[in-house]
């Protein structure tokens, strides 16, 4: 089973001039009982972020909470004293569990910001606060799945509180991949921009596809695409 979620059918909300936001699943004022997730995924949200401008300090407990920036510079604090910049092609894992509170801003003068907010469940309650962040260059993406997030941080990945592996690939135009399916699990796949086919389904950007109950997914590029996949429990 293969479902295709169009990037146009996405929730969307503006506020201010200062951010734009396409909502994968329902998310803040957007709702739709059809779109609460996938399995332990929760939110998708791709964010365009205005020049100086940004989310204020505002809480989290008892989620994973990863940022992974496609344009742009992102600048962090929070409560457990980590200030920090992250760069396009890096992310950053936050680990809420107990309660964090963080703020994150867009420090250029000139530049609008991207970024993809991923927020997945934990498998447990309560876990201790954490944070991490880590560049993955285009080199290490470029026409292969790169591991960026893992449970056990193989692969030299970031380490979430959860059974999820999720990877991040940059495939030039003509190439092609392919991503075994292992037994009871699935697969989600987001598009930053470009364009893939997945199986004969053609994605283009900012379009979603939701996989289970498929053995191999085999992917080519119809032109340079930039794509998160996400092997879920």
């Amino acid at each position: 089973m293969m479902y295709h979620r169009v990037s146009e059918d996405r929730g969307f909300a503006e506020f201010g001039g200062w951010l734009k936001s396409y909502h994968t699943f329902s998310f803040s004022d957007y709702y739709d009982p059809r779109f609460m997730g996938f399995r332990d995924l929760r939110v998708i949200n791709q964010d365009w972020i205005a020049k100086g401008s940004g989310f204020p300090t505002h809480p989290h407990n008892d989620m994973e909470i990863i940022t992974y920036v496609l344009k742009g510079q992102v600048e962090h604090r929070d409560s457990m004293g980590n200030v920090g910049q992250i760069n396009a092609g890096e992310i950053q894992t936050m680990h809420a569990g107990t309660g964090i509170r963080h703020s994150e801003y867009n420090p250029s003068k000139t530049d609008e910001l991207q970024l993809f907010q991923i927020w997945i469940m934990p498998d447990k309650a309560g876990a201790k606060p954490g944070y991490t962040q880590q560049a993955f260059s285009r080199e290490e993406k470029l026409n292969t799945l790169r591991l960026m997030v893992s449970r056990d941080g193989r692969e030299d990945s970031q380490k979430i509180n959860q059974d999820v592996d999720l990877y991040a690939s940059v495939l030039e135009e003509g190439k092609t991949l392919e991503f075994k399916i292992r037994p009871e699990r699935a697969v989600w796949i987001q598009l930053a921009e470009g364009e893939i086919e997945v199986n004969g389904q053609t994605l283009k950007s900012g379009d979603g596809l939701a996989v289970q109950d498929e053995d191999l997914l085999k992917i080519k590029a119809s032109k340079e695409t930039e794509f998160l996949l996400f092997d879920l429990r």
